[in-house]
């Protein structure tokens, strides 16, 4: 008999169920700067190729040889909108998710010292607030927990010393009648 095997999991190519808020927040980001890109590239190609060429209409083909010289500055233009409007994108949008992160690591780190009176704290709208949320019940749940064992710790420790001083009385009572016992059978007074 063969034993079954576990398939490995496969993962979906694309799957926006997972953590849909923030896919969609920086999807948003993302598709924003490229429109806004793409859309000042076309006005720009647009501004440029609505100019009138009608007095020049007959030397504009003594100074172009080829299309490229004319679509340069446009192309030009449009790549340069896009790699700015990229920078701002790869300068701001790091700063919405590494604060938090950063924020929710020294939160993580307080907690592997042991200290559970730190509480995570992100500013509305701040993405990953739902890990500093689960972070923050799982703690609090910890801090319940060990009080809990604290308290079952305190009610075993004065069980034990009630059932030390019982059986401290009971040894010394035993301890009492072996040696009235002995006294008794070696007829001694003074023991």
């Amino acid at each position: 008999m063969q034993k079954m095997q576990k398939r490995p999991y496969k993962r979906k190519i694309l799957n926006l169920g997972v953590k849909r808020e923030f896919q969609l927040w920086l999807l948003v980001r993302i598709l924003g700067v490229v429109v806004l890109s793409s859309l000042v590239a076309v006005a720009i190609l647009y501004l440029y190729s609505r100019q009138e060429i009608a007095a020049n209409f007959y030397t504009a083909h003594i100074k172009i040889r080829r299309i490229s010289d004319l679509l340069f500055p446009v192309m030009a233009a449009g790549a340069a909108i896009s790699v700015l409007s990229g920078i701002a994108l790869a300068l701001f949008l790091p700063q919405k998710v590494a604060g938090p992160v950063y924020r929710v690591q020294k939160g993580l780190d307080q907690l592997a010292t042991g200290d559970l009176t730190d509480h995570i704290a992100l500013r509305k709208g701040d993405a990953f607030r739902d890990l500093a949320d689960s972070t923050n019940r799982a703690t609090s749940n910890l801090k319940v927990r060990i009080n809990e064992i604290k308290e079952l710790q305190q009610e075993l420790d004065t069980l034990l010393n009630t059932l030390e001083h019982r059986e401290a009385a009971a040894l010394t009572q035993r301890q009492g009648e072996l040696l009235a016992h002995l006294r008794t059978r070696l007829n001694l007074t003074d023991v």
